[in-house]
């Protein structure tokens, strides 16, 4: 395929770059050059996406066989390059979030569950899920039956800029006694961005389209295990120590950002790990094991750095430390 990533440096975008490369694809990329280097082989463009006319000049007359967009901002931005591709590309994916569903998510979300009011015209990022659905709506308002929406769940794998996953390696890698929240069998649902990169390009060639919840099984990981997989790659004299979820709780601890990936068991977080994804394995849609995930997160983590999230993720290690001082004698 001739195919345009929008994005193409960080996270999902870079998965999707060297993985079409690897498979033999014709990739040019379109981003403002200031994340990552391009990877070599891709033909790199340098622009500011937000700016319409600059995107109109980058990406001059040329024409793909199918567009990739990692996209998460204002909506309008969306619509923008919608506009200029429209009739440029015969398959426009989009890589959207199972967040566009309204909250709380229901256990056992499907493609048919409601979403959240969106604008595709917005200029706002305020809201994280009418952004990802008001790509969503520009994505279809100009490309309708030629358009994929890949609602994403938990993404995790190497180039991973939000943090998650890197922060518990690098927890773990101090080592001591590590806070191991809930359950060891709590499910973790989640998808390696590779797979997803994979499962893009495929629907790209395939032509699929339409909405498909693009995560994992459910129960395909728990937190056990792959914090277990965490201690053994970084090699680590680790003591995971299990703490009742609702004594994490009741320290104030948060699920999800002070504690990533972690959801307690039950109330409203309970959709988030239960997500439908039936329709997009039948498309094709695989998962790898959770110990490759966390290796080659770690491999990357040692060849290239620390991310550097806007928000970065983490329990502060006083606030750790009190919730295990406290904790009864065994």
């Amino acid at each position: 395929m001739r195919l345009l990533v929008l994005g193409g440096t960080r996270f999902v975008g870079r998965a999707v770059v060297e993985t079409a490369l690897d498979g033999g694809h014709q990739v040019t990329t379109v981003n403002r050059g200031v994340s990552g280097h391009p990877a070599a082989g891709a033909d790199a463009v340098i622009a500011d996406r937000t700016d319409k006319a600059a995107l109109q000049a980058a990406i001059g007359a040329g024409e793909w066989d199918a567009v990739i967009d990692t996209w998460s901002g204002a909506p309008r931005v969306a619509a923008d390059a919608c506009d200029l591709l429209a009739g440029r590309t015969g398959h426009y994916g989009y890589v959207s979030s199972v967040s566009v569903y309204q909250w709380p998510i229901p256990v056992g979300t499907d493609e048919s569950t409601p979403v959240v009011d969106a604008d595709p015209d917005s200029d706002s990022n305020d809201d994280y899920a009418a952004a990802k659905r008001g790509s969503e709506l520009a994505v279809l308002r100009a490309f309708g039956d030629r358009a994929l929406l890949a609602r994403a769940g938990l993404i995790l794998g190497p180039y991973e800029n939000v943090g998650r996953l890197p922060w518990w390696l690098r927890r773990i890698e101090r080592g001591g006694r590590v806070l191991a929240p809930g359950d060891p069998a709590q499910p973790v649902q989640y998808i390696d961005a590779r797979d997803l990169a994979a499962w893009l390009l495929a629907a790209a060639q395939q032509g699929t389209t339409g909405a498909f919840n693009a995560v994992g099984l459910p129960g395909g990981a728990t937190m056990g295990e792959l914090l277990t997989a965490a201690v053994t790659v970084t090699g680590s004299a680790v003591e995971l120590t299990w703490v009742d979820q609702q004594v994490v709780l009741d320290a104030g601890i948060e699920p999800w950002t002070e504690l990533p990936i972690w959801l307690p068991r039950g109330g409203e977080y309970e959709g988030m790990t239960t997500v439908n994804v039936t329709a997009a394995h039948a498309a094709g849609l695989t998962d790898r094991p959770i110990q490759d995930t966390v290796a080659a997160t770690w491999a990357w983590l040692r060849a290239e750095g620390d991310p550097k999230p806007r928000n970065p993720p983490g329990v502060a290690p006083e606030k750790e430390r009190q919730v295990l001082d406290n904790l009864p004698p065994r």
